[in-house]
């Protein structure tokens, strides 16, 4: 295909070059990198980890200071490093980060645990993580001047996004606050012009397939759909791939940069060990045995300017083991399954909807506040329960009615309580959305 050629080898390599960025350089490492054996990775994950824990021990305050002793066993010596937390980092940034931060591209979210965190990459280490996301869209199938609808939380792209939306052929949905109306009017037009991909958060992807199913809107297929953020759950991809006659390809990540694990030729997942070693661990800090459920443990290994050793993520996650009768097309190490967090979807009486990150997006501009959650009980209204943090007023309050307002443009109530504390659920993060909605 000579889009796909010109793509990546003209066009995406002058924006690297005028942006400054390493995006077609990191998508062309990690594609030799998928190559490798198993005992390959093994090594090559082994030496990253080396690398890394002796950069921070070294050159950067908040780990150094730990004084941990080092071991030639770069395994032994990252299980004495403590877990590191977000509200750890929030407290300790300035000893974490190792460089000019002024050159560094920052991630500001709050995360499926609804607490506010910033984390600075270099722009090397920006690129890295945007084109292993690029490398799970090819395990789907995808190739450079596909087309694809992808939904996302914020419809004010701005300059370089709206053409990075346009040179790759994406039609970007706003997933916030939109109408069954406007879901029909976009699932009617794919039955006259298809794409090729649908991507987006699992929520989102579920809302899209149920408009369609309950408006009998048939004929929109997809040759495959990428899913992310938060969780997928089993039935959102049975109907999705029903409704889209496709197969759904989960990915597993978060907005700190780090891009864990993804589907191919399997219902596991591959973790991207040279990328990042994952530990599932039990409650009393131990690793879980293949088929038994941890919570998520993540360090990055190709991150130097602000580096996460042993970060708590809050996930639960079931470790893998590769079986003597199966057989996998990547040496990668499994996980068998990703569980996550429970996540609901906020409606409207007229139909509209807000995913959980809907509000992880507002509140990850909003340092106020500390940690959230939403709860609803009928269709009219919710309440939004909120930690304050220094600066804390009733200006919050107002900003944040007027996003919401602006985005679903109908009267819906929303009454704000200052709490305390917010209960974690199972997999011990604190829940951003409980609905008492049924459907």
């Amino acid at each position: 295909m000579i889009y796909n050629f010109i793509l990546e080898n003209v066009i995406l390599p002058l924006g690297d070059f005028a942006l400054g960025t390493y995006y077609i350089k990191g998508l062309k490492k990690w594609r030799k990198i998928q190559k490798l054996s198993e005992s390959q990775l093994k090594d090559l994950q082994k030496s990253n980890l080396q690398k890394v824990l002796e950069h921070c021990s070294k050159n950067v305050p908040y780990y150094s200071h730990l004084n941990i002793p080092s071991d030639e066993n770069p395994y032994v010596w990252l299980k004495k490093f403590p877990l590191l937390y977000k509200s750890t980092i929030k407290e300790n940034i300035n000893n974490i980060i190792f460089g000019d931060r002024s050159k560094m591209v920052i991630e500001r979210s709050s995360g499926s645990s609804g607490i506010h965190g910033e984390v600075y990459l270099t722009k090397e280490e920006h690129s890295a993580s945007q084109a292993i996301q690029t490398l799970w869209w090819e395990w789907a199938g995808y190739k450079f001047g596909n087309t694809i609808m992808q939904t996302g939380i914020n419809p004010n792209r701005g300059f370089v996004k709206s053409m990075k939306d346009k040179i790759l052929c994406t039609d970007y949905v706003a997933a916030f606050g939109i109408s069954e109306e406007q879901m029909k009017n976009k699932l009617y037009g794919l039955q006259k012009k298809p794409k090729d991909h649908f991507a987006g958060y699992a929520s989102s992807l579920y809302v899209f397939a149920q408009v369609a199913k309950r408006n009998n809107i048939k004929g929109v297929k997809f040759k495959s759909v990428f899913s992310w953020g938060d969780k997928l759950f089993p039935h959102y991809r049975k109907l999705i791939e029903e409704v889209f006659e496709t197969k759904v390809y989960d990915s597993y990540g978060c907005t700190e940069g780090l891009m864990m694990a993804a589907q191919m030729d399997h219902n596991s997942y591959y973790t991207m060990s040279p990328h990042v070693y994952i530990e599932l661990l039990d409650k009393d800090g131990n690793e879980v045995k293949p088929g038994e459920l941890g919570y998520v443990v993540v360090t990055r290994l190709d991150a130097f300017a602000m580096p996460l050793i042993r970060y708590y993520l809050g996930d639960l996650a079931v470790q893998g083991e590769r079986t003597p009768n199966d057989s996998y097309e990547l040496g990668f190490p499994l996980i068998d399954k990703i569980i996550g967090r429970d996540t609901d979807i906020i409606r409207t009486a007229s139909g509209k909807y807000m995913v959980v990150h809907s509000f992880t997006g507002i509140f990850e501009h909003i340092p106020e506040v500390k940690q959230f959650r939403v709860i609803q009980r009928n269709l009219n209204e919710i309440e939004i329960e909120v930690i304050p943090d220094q600066g804390f007023s009733e200006a919050v309050y107002r900003k944040v009615e007027k996003i919401i307002h602006d985005a679903l443009q109908e009267p819906f109530g929303i009454n704000f309580k200052v709490v305390d504390f917010i209960p974690s659920t199972p997999s011990g993060k604190p829940q951003i959305i409980q609905s008492f909605i049924k459907e």
